[in-house]
């Protein structure tokens, strides 16, 4: 696959379709059985509040994956992210109930590079708070 978005046709601060992910604790359990991280923070309430946790929270790994979708989305081709890497601010809080949560994620070309690549800044929140913190891809276009 190669990037659908040309390189010439992106200028800095071109925003990306901003993107929803919600989060229920039924995904939780299949991201765990997916990735092998059977963390009781993940799955059990009362484990979470025993360790200080306001209740389960979302895995980092998770909410890192769901983030570069906006930047996967946008060039149409998951092989063009060549750098991606975040700090974690805040844990997405997943409730028992039929709504879980929301992961609101948007970014924005912030700078144009080398070689036909760009940086994309992404932002990342779940009930009002930024969850993810110097999300960065650099992403190779056409």
């Amino acid at each position: 696959m190669t990037a659908k978005i040309a390189y010439d046709d992106v200028e800095v601060g071109t925003e990306l379709p901003a993107r929803a992910f919600p989060v229920t604790r039924a995904t939780l359990v299949q991201y765990a059985g997916a990735s092998g991280d059977f963390n009781p923070i993940h799955w059990n309430e009362r484990f979470a509040k025993e360790v200080g946790l306001p209740d389960v929270i979302a895995h980092g790994m998770f909410t890192m994956a769901e983030a570069i979708r906006v930047v996967t989305d946008w060039t149409g081709d998951p092989g063009a992210v060549v750098e991606y890497g975040v700090r974690f601010t805040k844990p997405v809080v997943v409730p028992d109930d039929d709504k879980g949560a929301v992961i609101e994620v948007s970014g924005k070309v912030a700078a144009k590079l080398d070689d036909n690549t760009v940086r994309v800044d992404l932002t990342a929140t779940s009930a009002g708070q930024k969850v993810l913190g110097m999300s960065r891809a650099v992403v190779r276009l056409a």
